[in-house]
């Protein structure tokens, strides 16, 4: 069994990210990236989330700037600050924190923001372009991160059986597609899915996203399996430590790579984030040149 290293993978994908925007913009007399992240209101855990992206921003030399919302604002409010974001050519990366208040049109507002300013890779368009294969698009953040770090493991992904338990427009589906552009075999499982372990034994690469401690089981694996375990949970038996979706202590002694929680879904997909948030910033001034 060999642990998948998501913090040592996104740090040297970080390493690099710093050295690029060194040599190509700051070298150039050009402005760092920008990103700017909307919050709206004062989820405990959103907070935290998006601390961890200023922070890791500043550490690569990207300028980052965050807008807080009352738990209360008006839709219209909120487009107002997406508009002005879109307009503004000081800032190349928006992103909107989730969840949302329950008052807000999640899907709606997301495909406001600006397509080539989406580092979230969750609009309408860069979707679409993941469906068409055009490499022009963002990509989603959490889902490229996976694919990141099994092909920095030298997993080929083509023909490998994969089950992804998760149907979200966050994970699944991006993640889905990511895959069989990468020539993998992928099923999704959800919460209608009949008997998920039938799927779940026969997979090469199994894939949980559900939010719930211990869900994946060592009897719902086969030897030998490739385990991605992308939920964050606190253990409430543990001083609310935080784990996964797997019940690692056993399965892993089954897999022969599984990713560790926290430590590695997580910091990849923060990685992503500021790579695409230099990718638009990249894009900007290719599209100005043009």
């Amino acid at each position: 069994m060999e642990i998948l290293n998501g913090t040592q993978t996104a740090l040297n994908i970080k390493e690099s990210l710093t050295k690029d925007i060194e040599e190509n913009l700051i070298k150039k007399g050009l402005p760092s990236p920008k990103l700017c992240v909307i919050i709206i209101g004062s989820n405990p855990a959103s907070e935290i989330y998006v601390a961890g992206k200023v922070k890791a921003c500043s550490k690569v030399g990207i300028q980052s700037e965050v807008y807080r919302l009352p738990e209360n604002v008006k839709e219209s409010e909120v487009i107002d600050v997406i508009n002005k974001l879109n307009r503004d050519k000081t800032i190349n990366g928006i992103l909107l924190q989730m969840p949302l208040p329950p008052h807000l049109n999640e899907q709606k507002l997301i495909n406001l923001i600006s397509s080539n300013k989406d580092v979230d890779g969750l609009t309408q368009t860069n979707l679409g372009k993941l469906m068409q294969q055009d490499e022009s698009g963002l990509l989603s953040c959490t889902p490229f991160g996976i694919v990141k770090l099994l092909k920095s493991y030298n997993i080929d992904l083509k023909g490998k059986d994969v089950v992804i338990i998760n149907r979200s427009l966050l994970v699944g589906k991006p993640l889905a597609l990511m895959l069989l552009n990468e020539n993998a075999t992928v099923t999704i499982c959800h919460s209608k899915t009949k008997d998920i372990a039938e799927k779940t034994k026969k997979a090469d690469i199994v894939i949980v996203a559900v939010g719930k401690k211990n869900f994946l089981t060592k009897d719902m694996i086969k030897d030998d399996a490739i385990v991605i375990d992308v939920g964050i949970n606190r253990d409430t038996n543990d001083n609310k430590k935080i784990c996964g979706d797997v019940d690692f202590e056993n399965v892993s002694k089954k897999t022969s790579y599984i990713t560790p929680v926290p430590g590695g879904v997580g910091p990849m997909t923060i990685a992503m984030l500021l790579r695409n948030t230099y990718i638009a910033t990249i894009s900007s001034y290719k599209t100005k040149e043009e």
